[in-house]
């Protein structure tokens, strides 16, 4: 799935170029303004008291800039960002010895926290509540137990599935902000600020033709203005304008609303092999040769967003907006079908 040009994954390229386009400040960031006023009165109010921010909990879909916030939190607190990921902790030793060299005022940032193991969530929650961790010293009847005390830091943690965090867990962080996908018009902005940045052409009518195929999803934005780029260095002259950017994007097989051929593939399969009957998730799959899981995690989400398909308790069926949009006409029992959702 990494291999698709619009998966909100992170990919090698984008590690290579997102940095340079990160916003490092509130005043920089685009979208996501309730997220945005929240934090900037959070963050003026610790400040103002003198102590960390709260721990901080972002979910929402991938690409949306959970990493870009928790490096702004970062720099308006004036702490160094320490990044790593809940399957990179596997023992709580680990975990341990990334507490203990952290400063005063560090922000660290767990990405997938929902993958945290139990063990080492055990460690996490009185260095969240009490900063400080009990670590177990020598084996057998001479083992004891001794309290390390850490310094005040901020734990931001990240993940695309709220509910798969325990309750323990997820109680202890004081701020919990979600992430929507972003309008057309502030990727618009995204687009132009990161045009501006790589010195790349383009005109009002070319950054909203490729922010309105980009799924909502910076990340995805980014990367398609850099194909386009391409696209208009070869083809055309350079500049990204209306026609240039409708021609790239058709190039790259990414339709008006963001999809591209895998999703048709599968709204196809459907709607041709099924003849629009509800259809299991392991069908679905044997039909497309595509993993079962990556199909309900990383291909469903935005056919249910957009409302072309719903999950139903007979299984997954197409509804009207969806045959239309791939030029079939709805069965005349699609009426039911959305009714049973």
């Amino acid at each position: 799935m990494d291999d698709r040009l619009i998966t909100s994954s992170m990919t090698g390229e984008d590690e290579q170029i997102e940095y340079s386009l990160r916003p490092r400040y509130l005043n920089e960031y685009i979208g996501q303004h309730n997220v945005k006023e929240h934090m900037r009165i959070y963050i003026q109010a610790a400040k103002h008291r003198g102590e960390p921010l709260d721990h901080a909990l972002f979910y929402g879909p991938p690409g949306l800039g959970k990493t870009t916030l928790a490096a702004i939190v970062a720099n308006e607190m004036g702490g160094n960002l320490r990044v790593t990921s809940g399957p990179a902790i596997s023992h709580a030793g680990d975990l341990a010895a990334i507490l203990t060299n952290l400063a005063p005022g560090d922000v660290l940032f767990i990405d997938e926290i929902h993958r945290l193991n139990a063990n080492v969530e055990e460690v996490l929650y009185p260095a969240m509540e009490d900063y400080s961790i009990d670590i177990i010293i020598g084996k057998g009847p001479s083992a004891h137990s001794i309290r390390i005390d850490l310094p005040k830091f901020t734990l931001i943690g990240a993940t695309t599935r709220l509910g798969l965090l325990t309750s323990p867990l997820r109680d202890r962080f004081g701020i919990k902000e979600q992430l929507e996908l972003y309008d057309v018009d502030s990727l618009k902005e995204i687009i132009e600020r990161s045009a501006d940045i790589l010195n790349i052409g383009i005109d009002p009518e070319g950054a909203i033709e490729i922010a309105s195929r980009s799924r909502g999803t910076p990340r995805i934005v980014n990367r398609l203005l850099k194909r386009v780029r391409d696209y208009a260095q070869v083809k055309g002259n350079g500049v990204i304008d209306l026609e240039t950017a409708r021609a790239g994007l058709d190039m790259l097989a990414i339709d008006e609303v963001g999809l591209d051929a895998v999703d048709r593939r599968m709204l196809t399969t459907m709607i041709e092999k099924f003849s629009g009957r509800p259809v299991g998730l392991d069908t679905i799959a044997a039909a497309t040769g595509d993993d079962a899981t990556t199909i309900e995690d990383v291909y469903e989400p935005y056919l249910i967003q957009l409302g072309f398909i719903a999950r139903t308790p007979r299984g997954r069926i197409v509804l009207p907006r969806g045959y239309s949009h791939m030029g079939y006409t709805p069965p005349m029992d699609s009426a039911q079908q959305k009714m049973e959702i």
